[in-house]
């Protein structure tokens, strides 16, 4: 029998941190770091995981803020092409799960236009954890049986989706990057049908120390996420199930 073959050691490892807490953090995310030469991370990785880099590893921050500073794709792409070009062991640190809505594709596509290896390890995504925070399941046997996780925007703006079908009875969804965009999603899943009181719990924070759960329905979903001032993942369709707050309460509590 022939041996399978086996892969050069990658150059660059691709590890998703999760939302934020070290507990979240994969074991083989962990090691990565620990064998790390160099460590290319974005601004939404926790603190507690950049507290588990090496002292003498070095660091490069290239993060990204939603409507404000933010590093180049190009240049971001660029950085991790040379720095592996060197024969450093590379790690590329994305917040949440490195997959979803981490513009993975691109750098991907940078390295092997270089004739660069990687691979790929993948992270908790915030709507996991949010979730679980929250006390529910993202799907239910007799509720859905689909999930469907969505951004609130992309690069030409707000993005359109299946409104029709998320709009029936039962769905459930993740919604990130949604606090712009918010009015907006409340209008299309209402003009497809969707009843204003639909629950709906928004996560900011997701698992870091300064986490809140704000448990609303569609009607109120604008005014409550503009009460968030950080990252916040909004689940539609699932409601707290722990005590979380009600908008009259965050309301009450700047009064």
């Amino acid at each position: 029998m022939t041996p399978l073959h086996q892969p050069a050691l990658p150059a660059v490892t691709f590890a998703g941190a999760g939302p934020g807490a070290a507990e979240h953090l994969t074991l083989g995310a962990l090691r990565a770091l620990q064998e790390a030469e160099v460590v290319i991370h974005d601004r939404l990785v926790g603190d507690e995981i950049l507290a588990l880099i090496p002292p003498h590893v070095a660091r490069i921050d290239v993060g990204k803020h939603g409507f404000g500073p933010s590093t180049p794709q190009d240049t971001i792409n660029a950085t991790l092409v040379a720095h592996a070009m060197t024969g450093a062991r590379v790690v590329r640190l994305k917040g949440g799960d490195c997959g979803i809505f981490g513009r993975l594709d691109e750098e991907m596509d940078a390295l092997s236009a270089a004739g660069l290896p990687f691979r790929i390890l993948p992270g908790l995504t915030s709507a996991s954890v949010a979730a679980a925070t929250i006390g529910q399941s993202l799907t239910r046997r007799g509720r859905n049986a689909s999930l469907r996780i969505l951004t609130g925007h992309d690069m030409a703006g707000f993005a359109e989706q299946d409104w029709r079908g998320l709009a029936r009875a039962g769905e459930v969804a993740a919604i990130y990057m949604g606090k712009k965009s918010a009015r907006f999603i409340q209008g299309r899943l209402m003009m497809h049908g969707t009843s204003a009181t639909t629950p709906i719990s928004i996560v900011e924070n997701v698992s870091r120390p300064d986490q809140r759960i704000i448990g609303t329905t569609l009607a109120q979903l604008p005014e409550a996420i503009a009460e968030c001032d950080g990252p916040a993942v909004i689940l539609f369709g699932l409601a707290p199930r722990e005590a979380g707050h009600s908008l009259a309460q965050l309301k009450e509590a700047k009064a």
